[in-house]
């Protein structure tokens, strides 16, 4: 059973008298434990998918499918503790708490769903990413690459089964962003954790078992980079 499912997924907003379509009829499946890239122009509607693929929004027709549960129309009290417990989320902006500690920021998510361990767990993540100096660090006192690997930690502290990124090194020079890269594919592996990332780096999209690429609201393209990379070499 994939862990995700689309089914001939649209989704449409009305403005005024025009109705504005900016998926149609997507469908994809996603194995567990994959690296998926989505990819495309501005305005292709990467971040429109990805939203409906977490639960984040529903789809104006279609189905959509987490770990064999139709999440479709299900409701925001229903979708919150799935997506507590089951996915989590790393944005370009960051979005940590500015008045929690790195370390309480990384607790958060387990403290809601009352892990007694989310302090030893936030511990180990911290010592994971070499940031266990940092702990009492409000975002504010840290650079962007360690705001980044603190929202990392924070993803991970549940075991998610799946994590949605948007954009995640889109903040950071190269060198960040590439440490960052590498310790989201680490981690996810680590948790055996299903990873599926929008983003505009062709090199992101190059370390991806699979590249969906968008074009005006279709999936246009499906590949395994990797394979591809070695047919070229």
């Amino acid at each position: 059973m994939p862990i995700l499912e689309a089914r001939h997924i649209t989704k449409a907003y009305q403005l005024g008298n025009r109705t504005i379509t900016v998926l149609e009829d997507v469908s994809l499946s996603v194995e567990k434990g994959a690296f998926i890239v989505i990819k495309g122009s501005s305005g292709s509607g990467k971040t429109t998918l990805l939203t409906l693929l977490s639960g984040l929004d529903h789809p104006t027709a279609g189905r959509l499918f987490i770990d064999g549960l139709e999440i479709t129309h299900a409701t925001e009290q229903q979708l919150a503790p799935l997506r507590n417990r089951d996915i989590g989320f790393v944005f370009q902006a960051f979005h940590l708490v500015p008045s929690m500690t790195a370390r309480e920021n990384i607790m958060f998510p387990a403290e809601l769903k009352g892990d007694r361990d989310a302090g030893q767990r936030a511990d180990a993540l911290l010592k994971r990413v070499g940031l266990t100096e940092r702990a009492g660090n409000l975002p504010s006192q840290l650079s962007g690459g360690e705001k980044q690997r603190i929202a990392l930690c924070r993803a991970l502290i549940n075991r998610p089964k799946l994590i949605f990124a948007d954009e995640p090194t889109g903040n950071l020079d190269s060198e960040n962003g590439a440490v960052v890269l590498e310790q989201l594919i680490d981690l996810k592996n680590e948790h055996g954790a299903t990873l599926i990332m929008v983003t505009h780096n062709p090199d992101i999209a190059n370390a991806a078992e699979l590249v969906l690429t968008l074009k005006d609201g279709h999936l246009t393209k499906m590949l395994n980079s990797q394979s591809n990379t070695r047919k070229e070499g």
